[in-house]
């Protein structure tokens, strides 16, 4: 009964091909900082490597999100296989680099979702990405300002160590006006 159902959707396969993909780069995105959060662990960067293991929790929630998303309007979810993880990086700072281009990707990707559900008017799909596109802001500004403050603070000295120390006090506050 429930595939006879599942039939029934206004879930397009191209879209559903589509939010497939980025479950697969939600999932990638949660791989990658888990290793980032590794590196950081074995380089003595312990507040960077919690700030990357709540990331990498993060994205496996947005992956589940659009995950229970497919399968609530009766399309087919698809589990991801993920591999070829970077496991080793140059410097502390080419981790942040690193998540900061990740982050830019998967605002891209979800992006051109968008953009794909509104060439085939499909504006429920739009209407749930809405909550990602607002995330992207997040997680975009938290990146940056996370690798600014090798910029602000510097690397010599105890400077790494400093900025370890600032990365879990980085937040964002979409109301905050600066005033």
């Amino acid at each position: 009964m429930k595939d006879l159902l599942r039939r029934k959707t206004s879930l397009t396969e191209e879209i559903e091909t589509a939010l497939n993909e980025q479950i697969k780069r939600e999932a990638h995105s949660s791989a990658v900082y888990l290793a980032m959060g590794s590196w950081c662990d074995q380089h003595g960067f312990d507040n960077s490597a919690n700030f990357f293991y709540k990331q990498s929790s993060e994205e496996r929630g947005h992956m589940m999100r659009i995950f229970k998303y497919i399968l609530d309007v009766g399309g087919n979810a698809v589990s991801p296989e993920i591999s070829g993880i970077q496991q080793d990086y140059d410097s502390f700072r080419s981790v942040f680099e690193h998540a900061l281009e990740q982050e830019i990707a998967i605002t891209q990707s979800i992006n051109r979702i968008v953009a794909k559900c509104y060439q085939m008017q499909d504006f429920t799909t739009v209407t749930f990405l809405q909550w990602f596109l607002e995330e992207q802001i997040e997680e975009e500004y938290i990146a940056r300002r996370a690798l600014e403050l090798f910029d602000t603070i510097g690397e010599e000295g105890v400077g790494r160590y400093m900025i370890d120390k600032q990365i879990p006090k980085i937040s964002y506050d979409k109301n905050e006006t600066g005033e």
